[in-house]
């Protein structure tokens, strides 16, 4: 389904942003409350996204296990960034406990930020915010990347 929008998009030239997400230490979160706690979070976690967008055209979507995408149309890379600052402090203020993580006492997430550039197909634009999001978590987690 995402991949279809992104390619509308995008055989559309219009332009837009891609947020990827991973919830930190989830499978930690799983093994520590319960697969049961787990989809609560996930949940949970898909509030604070739809929350965070800035219209009803943005779509959020479950990308697979802990990682979500939000797609922001008209919407260039330093936007992204002020939806991924809202998306954290949504996050601070859910305030849902994660004992496990390594990073904080709640839950955090980490994402990868990638604006669409001319020539760029949908799949080339997920394998940039997947890039950044790798770089997120390898400088720390609980952050976004470009």
């Amino acid at each position: 389904m995402m991949e279809v929008v992104l390619e509308n998009a995008v055989e559309q030239n219009k332009a837009f942003s891609l947020i990827m997400l991973d919830i930190d230490y989830f499978k930690l979160y799983n093994d520590t409350y319960g697969h049961q706690a787990g989809d609560d979070c996930l949940t949970r976690v898909a509030q604070v996204l739809k929350q965070a967008v800035r219209t009803p055209d943005d779509v959020v979507s479950r990308y697979g296990g802990e990682e979500f995408v939000v797609i922001l149309f008209n919407c260039p890379e330093n936007v992204a960034q002020q939806v991924a600052r809202r998306i954290q402090d949504g996050l601070r203020a859910a305030a849902i406990p994660h004992g496990a993580s390594k990073v904080s006492e709640h839950v955090t997430v980490s994402m990868g930020i990638a604006g669409i550039a001319p020539g760029l197909a949908g799949p080339e634009l997920i394998a940039r915010a997947d890039a950044a999001l790798y770089r997120a978590k390898e400088a720390g987690r609980d952050r976004w990347s470009l």
